[in-house]
């Protein structure tokens, strides 16, 4: 009897190799990591994309085995940090409570918020609240996590109490301490919105493209988290093919810039357009004033005025939104705009255009002639970069 119970403890029901133990636990884990992104993030949280029922009950059911979490108050904490994102009521920034407790106990956040019913209440609507929700999967949230330990023993032994452990320890590690921490505070920007967010990599595979985490903050009800060329969103790969076989539809994506012939002045449509792609807009102007510091510190450098390497040093931040200025860059201003005409000439320009779409007491005519005159002035700046970026506003599509 004693040798039967250590044979078992040694093999399991399958006898697997370690290989095959390895290989299970990627594959389970990644298709939790695909039910919260495509599921929990962009379908319920969002409602960037709609699932067939079908797709919808296999990842709720997957979900409740593999973590325990409730739909709704998920989506409600998750809804909450976009609505106070970086704030004293974000439930898990690390602007707010430090990286080092993100990273290690973002589970704990995460479950503090979720039993503050306010927050569920405010934030959770729209979730499942059919009878297998009620009855089970929000009733007896630990049920289905034990009986995928009891699941993982039978197949692979005492190892799979190791199984086990990976699975409950991939979602909180990678998505509530990685995503939640860095992508918050390490990484690249695509463009300047008003958090902190960055991408952590632009290959967005091991954590279902929620590695592009800036992209994502900056169009959050869109599908797809890709926007370059050159990153890559395996969520977004599994919405298509479930499109495909019309198990899933997109009601919405980020938005893609369309230029056409540039016009003579600008009009409403293309007040429009650029309101519409503000953000490109604004990645556009902050290439154009980390080009610029570069520049002028060269010129300064060659001039040997000490002031170049405090201009070098503002290429880190000068292009940020004011808003995310610190009282030291706020210090460094006066320093900087005496040693250059040029870098306070483009600053300024850029809060102008800011307040085309900052404006929102403004009517539609006031707004165009306020963009007009923006344009007006860049051209005749005798700076090429506001030259360029008059012609680009001009050339913006609706």
């Amino acid at each position: 009897m004693l040798d039967s119970v250590l044979v078992f403890l040694d093999r399991g029901l399958l006898d697997a190799a370690w290989w095959q133990i390895v290989a299970y636990t990627l594959v389970v884990t990644h298709v939790t990591i695909v039910a919260v992104t495509v599921y929990l993030h962009r379908c319920q949280a969002h409602r960037a994309l709609e699932l067939h029922p079908l797709v919808s009950h296999f990842f709720r059911f997957w979900l409740w085995l593999t973590t325990g979490m409730v739909t709704r108050e998920w989506a409600a904490v998750h809804r909450k940090h976009h609505a106070k994102c970086e704030t004293a009521d974000d439930p898990h920034s690390p602007v707010r409570w430090g990286l080092r407790k993100v990273l290690l106990e973002g589970t704990e956040l995460y479950r503090a918020e979720a039993a503050n019913a306010e927050t569920v209440q405010k934030y959770g609507h729209g979730s499942p609240d059919d009878w297998i929700e009620r009855k089970l999967y929000s009733r007896h949230t630990m049920l289905g996590v034990s009986i995928t330990l009891i699941v993982s023993v039978l197949l692979f032994g005492a190892i799979g109490l190791t199984v086990f452990a990976v699975q409950m320890l991939w979602i909180p590690v990678l998505a509530a301490g990685v995503i939640n921490g860095l992508g918050h505070a390490r990484g690249y920007r695509n463009f300047d919105c008003p958090d902190a967010s960055t991408n952590v990599l632009p290959w967005g595979i091991l954590i279902g493209g929620e590695e592009l985490h800036n992209n994502h903050h900056t169009y959050a009800s869109s599908a797809k988290l890709s926007v370059k060329w050159y990153e890559f969103d395996i969520g977004w790969m599994y919405i298509r093919l479930l499109s495909l076989l019309r198990l899933a539809t997109v009601r919405r994506v980020a938005p893609k810039p369309k230029f056409a012939a540039a016009k003579a002045a600008v009009d409403l449509e293309t007040l429009q357009a650029v309101i519409a792609h503000r953000y490109d807009v604004m990645a556009q102007y902050a290439r154009s004033l980390r080009r610029a510091c570069a520049e002028e510190a060269r010129r300064l450098s060659r001039l040997e005025r000490p002031e170049g390497r405090l201009v070098a040093s503002a290429r880190r931040w000068l292009h940020l939104d004011t808003a995310r200025w610190t009282e030291q860059h706020q210090a460094r201003l006066a320093e900087i705009f005496a040693a250059s005409d040029h870098l306070k000439k483009l600053v300024e320009m850029r809060r102008e255009l800011a307040a085309v779409w900052e404006r929102s007491n403004l009517s539609r005519e006031q707004l165009l002639a306020h963009l007009q005159q923006w344009c007006q002035r860049a051209e005749a700046s005798g700076i090429r970069s506001l030259q360029d970026l008059a012609l680009r506003v001009r050339s913006y599509a609706a």
